[in-house]
């Protein structure tokens, strides 16, 4: 069956891998971004399939864009949250700081929250997003990066148990990468690497199951538990 879907981030890395795949198997895909001509390329390779709209989820037009793409898709079934950024600082500079977390928590939120809402009147939905397994614990290389990241994983995990609550068919999927092949992975300390098809492929999979919180490859689940268990004399010689 063919479903209507939005990708918020999808020109580029994991989204933009997303959205092709969910576009060859014949679904109607809303994607948007901040660069016109990637959005004008997926456009022009599946025309008839593929919606756009250009915006950047720091500014002020998220929900007005969101609208405009339900009303080209007629319809929403699932919505992805793959925006975001996040830069080693060193340095602990603010203009990395503010900006990791006006994409990452400010854009983030606000997308969320109406998504949801916008579910909740409608009767059902799915509504997922792009974490990291920087979730899980600091990083002294990146620590807005991480905290953001937990943001998002915790705000999901409150939007589940919302779903729940309110017992209608909303699906909430809190997607925890490890390192996956695009330019995102800025780690010098990379391993366990995933080629991003390969993390789109599992990702879809999840979310066909819908299931409500999936790890990028699998076995980053062993990771996971091992840095939220670790304490933090031990942790604090490798975070």
């Amino acid at each position: 069956m063919q479903k209507k879907i939005i990708i918020v981030g999808g020109t580029s890395g994991i989204g933009r891998k997303l959205a092709e795949v969910y576009l060859q198997q014949g679904n109607k895909v809303g994607v948007t971004g901040r660069r016109n001509e990637l959005l004008d390329e997926i456009k022009q390779q599946y025309p008839g399939l593929a919606s756009t709209e250009c915006f950047d989820v720091t500014q002020n037009e998220n929900i007005e864009k969101l609208q405009s793409l339900i009303s080209k898709l007629g319809g929403l079934d699932l919505l992805i949250i793959s925006a975001g950024c996040g830069d080693p600082s060193d340095e602990l500079s603010w203009s990395i700081d503010k900006s990791t977390v006006t994409t990452n928590v400010n854009g983030f939120v606000e997308i969320a929250n109406w998504t949801f809402n916008f579910f909740a009147k409608q009767g059902y939905g799915h509504l997922a997003a792009i974490s990291s397994i920087a979730a899980t614990r600091g990083s002294h290389l990146a620590p807005a990066y991480s905290a953001s990241k937990a943001f998002q994983s915790v705000y999901f995990e409150g939007l589940a148990i919302k779903a729940t609550k309110l017992n209608k068919p909303i699906t909430i999927t809190c997607i925890e990468p490890g390192f996956v092949k695009t330019k995102m992975a800025k780690s010098e300390k990379q391993f366990w690497v995933v080629p991003v098809h390969k993390a789109a492929k599992q990702i879809i999979a999840g979310l066909n199951k819908k299931k409500r919180k999936l790890y990028i490859s699998r076995r980053w689940w062993i990771i996971a538990k091992l840095m939220k268990w670790m304490p933090y004399w031990l942790y604090r010689k490798i975070g």
